[in-house]
């Protein structure tokens, strides 16, 4: 390296404890592409030294084969790893850089400028206590500056340094910059930013990086470095509620078992009295232990074992807070989502969520608004679409504990999971839970669903019957209904085309549509089934997530797949409502099969030939495992 301490050589452990006590300062740049981010770092890092002559070498090499800066080193390269950013000369991945200098250490990731990779800068930005927000000089503040500027406000970063770059591409101009700050500082009004300050440079020539600028003598303020160096972003962390998610019972053998964690707020001592949410059972800290021996007190970021006094049923999931200051509880949470899924959200649709240690199964039962990014507008809207943030209604199988993100970032956060494919979809902050709901209790009656079916001498089920439009879903189900109830069997036919003609009515066909259609049908089959009756529903149902939906609010083995499989071409010469024609002629849209995706059942209990046999048989097939299965 070319930035050489004495203390190395003379004294290299002096060294490392002279490190060790620095303090550590994490921060992103974000802004618009092109507007200098992966610049200014490399920039930071070849003028703090900070460069191995091996690197500088590897730089050299590849500023004159990939660089975009002509005969200069092309320093953006430092930070721009993957083979597509050097040859796009845009940054797609969040890039992690360590540096250091005599007064401080840094951790900065450099987060990328495109749209499309918005998410990639909200995950770089969760962790950061100051943004340097960048802005091209001759461009002003765009879309995704103010995009940027809204995550940052919302992921409760407090810190934010506007940073109007390229000033050598504007003669250094002070009314450039002026106008500049005026523009961005407006719109920073309605975002909850308590500390922003304004700087200009030239990340290319590194004027006002390091060292104060010749060129813009009229600026009076510290150079970039020197406000990173020197910005106070210390925190109350341990100074409010104590929070600590289980992470894992550590019980290595019948003598010990404690409760380990990393402590998210807070601070705790033996002999504090501790609750635990959700079950609110209390008891006493007995020991706080760790790898290095019992601790007379924990802070926040510490990860520890706690034991306690009592012997209480704590379970991986559960938060320990101090008795006097419990997390809220609630299954039904206001928040607002960052979506980061190429597919939409669609209200109603089931996902995981992961807060703290706890996953569970949620819907999103209302996108309550969107918010428009350059204005802060709230719009109406059905879906999130990639990239966009809305407020949204929530509703979870269980209660569980938390607290407004505003409070605490770790216990007011989480990320919503695609339960199909097990990626992550959006990211979430809490804003408050919905009490209502907690006043909403099931009413336990005499009458069960047991007595419904033994007074009908039958196990009630469903038979979901899905399929393209024209496979024979519906004739199906109309004689299987038919030859039940020559047996005396007590029935229900959920028909597609009937419900939309009530329940449905209000609903279109897109993809949110299609999903809140599901829904209800599978509530009111769920209630069908509650009443001891044999429900046939007959729906195109396209979507495995929501069939998935309706299977597990039914009944062990109480829903039976039944999966009408005709091929598309047979369903179209069928065509029996001509709707293929139309679909096919641009005159209906969204139409399962030619313009919408239809997702065929993996794993379904009933599989129908039903472009070979004929409806007849098909129906005795169904009869036939319904007999086998034991339902009649």
């Amino acid at each position: 390296m070319a930035h050489k301490d004495t203390l190395i050589s003379e004294d290299i452990l002096a060294y490392l404890k002279a490190q060790e006590e620095k303090s550590l300062l994490r921060f992103i740049t974000c802004g618009s592409v092109d507007d200098g981010k992966s610049t200014l770092i490399g920039r930071l890092l070849y003028d703090s030294k900070l460069i191995f002559e091996d690197q500088l070498t590897a730089l050299e090499s590849d500023s004159k084969k990939v660089g975009t800066t002509g005969e200069d080193i092309d320093l953006a390269l430092l930070v721009d790893g993957l083979q597509a950013e050097r040859e796009q000369g845009i940054t797609i991945d969040v890039a992690y850089r360590f540096f250091s200098t005599d007064k401080r250490k840094f951790i900065v990731a450099d987060t990328p400028g495109h749209e499309q990779y918005t998410r990639n800068m909200a995950t770089g930005a969760s962790g950061a206590e100051l943004a340097l927000i960048l802005v091209d000089a001759r461009k002003g503040v765009l879309t995704q500056t103010r995009r940027h500027s809204y995550i940052v406000s919302q992921l409760g970063i407090k810190n934010v340094v506007l940073v109007v770059n390229k000033m050598d591409l504007v003669d250094y101009s002070q009314d450039r910059y002026n106008e500049v700050v005026e523009e961005y500082l407006a719109f920073a009004e309605k975002l909850d930013i308590p500390n922003i300050i304004t700087t200009p440079i030239s990340a290319l020539k590194g004027e006002n990086v390091i060292e104060p600028s010749a060129e813009m003598d009229w600026y009076k303020g510290p150079t970039l470095l020197g406000h990173l160096e020197t910005v106070d972003v210390t925190t109350d962390i341990t100074e409010t509620a104590f929070r600590m998610p289980v992470q894992w019972v550590n019980r290595p053998n019948l003598d010990f078992r404690g409760f380990s964690g990393t402590i998210a707020s807070g601070r705790i001592k033996p002999g504090d009295d501790i609750a635990v949410s959700p079950s609110g059972k209390t008891s006493k800290v007995d020991r706080i232990v760790t790898f290095d021996g019992d601790l007379d007190e924990a802070i926040a970021g510490q990860a520890v074992t706690i034991t306690l006094q009592d012997e209480i049923d704590i379970s991986r999931g559960d938060v320990l807070s101090k008795a006097d200051e419990v997390p809220e509880l609630s299954d039904q949470l206001r928040a607002h989502i960052l979506w980061m899924q190429e597919d939409a959200l669609l209200p109603g649709r089931p996902y995981l969520l992961k807060t703290a240690a706890t996953t569970v199964p949620v819907v999103i039962s209302d996108l309550h608004h969107k918010v428009n990014v350059n204005t802060l507008e709230e719009q109406a809207g059905k879906t999130l679409e990639l990239n966009e943030v809305g407020v949204c209604n929530l509703a979870l199988d269980r209660a569980i504990p938390f607290d407004a993100y505003k409070d605490n970032r770790e216990t007011g956060s989480f990320i919503l999971i695609d339960r199909y494919t097990n990626a992550t979809v959006g990211a979430g902050m809490i804003d408050f839970g919905l009490r209502r709901a907690s006043n909403i209790v099931w009413q336990e009656l005499d009458v069960n669903k047991g007595n419904r079916a033994e007074q009908k001498g039958q196990k009630p089920c469903v038979l979901w019957f899905t399929g393209l439009s024209g496979a024979g879903k519906s004739t199906v189900a109309n004689l299987v209904e038919k030859k039940l109830f020559a047996e005396g069997r007590h029935t229900y036919t959920l028909d597609g085309d009937n419900v939309r003609h009530g329940l449905n009515k209000d609903l279109g066909f897109t993809d949110a549509d299609r999903v809140e259609n599901i829904r209800r049908v599978s509530e009111t089959a769920s209630l069908f089934v509650d009443a001891g009756l044999i429900v046939l529903v007959s729906f195109i149902s396209p979507f495995r997530s929501e069939r998935r939906m309706a299977r597990e609010l039914m009944g062990e083995s109480e829903f039976l797949e039944v999966f009408v499989d005709t091929p598309l071409e047979v369903c179209e010469e069928r065509d029996p409502k001509g709707l293929y024609k139309k679909a096919r002629a641009g005159d209906i849209k969204n139409f399962t099969g030619i313009d919408s995706a239809y997702e065929a059942p993996v794993n379904a209990e009933i599989v129908l030939e039903g472009g070979s046999a004929e409806p007849e048989v098909l129906a005795d097939q169904v009869i036939a495992q319904l007999k086998e299965r034991g339902f009649i």
